[in-house]
């Protein structure tokens, strides 16, 4: 899938992203980034929302999981079970969110229990940036549960 075809996905079976400005601009099978826009996401203090930033976080999360799952063709229902952000920055511009898959032996060791059990929990960190630095790091604990 291209980045405007898992933008498309991701309007279309979570409405909310429309909102928020979010558009997938980079897959490649290991990592995913999603761009915001800082306007329909602005505090009063002109900077980012934080429950905008931690929605994006999590949503990067979740592509990325989504997508590569999808990819080893395993049906599931994939959400989020923690979720905890650490905002070191005020955020003042158009941001993203890009995540990366776990280690290999973390990665291997989430697909092998979904293989033998009905679900398996995996985590994954995302990375806020704007143009002026590092806004935040969240770290998300995702659940698939097989179809």
């Amino acid at each position: 899938m291209t980045a405007d075809e898992i933008t498309a996905y991701v309007h279309e079976h979570i409405p909310i992203t429309r909102s928020l400005g979010v558009r997938v601009e980079h897959y490649d099978g290991q990592s995913v980034r999603l761009a915001a826009l800082l306007r329909p996401n602005l505090n009063h203090r002109a900077t980012a929302f934080g429950g905008s930033l931690s929605s994006v976080a999590i949503l990067s999360g979740w592509v990325l999981l989504h997508l590569q799952l999808r990819e080893h063709g395993i049906a599931n229902r994939l959400v989020i079970q923690r979720s905890a952000l650490d905002f070191e920055a005020p955020v003042d511009g158009d941001f993203t969110a890009a995540c990366t898959l776990p280690p290999a032996p973390a990665w291997s060791r989430f697909l092998s229990t979904l293989a033998r059990h009905s679900s398996a929990r995996v985590t994954v960190t995302s990375t806020l940036e704007c143009a002026s630095g590092v806004g935040g790091r969240h770290l998300g604990t995702y659940v698939a549960v097989r179809s």
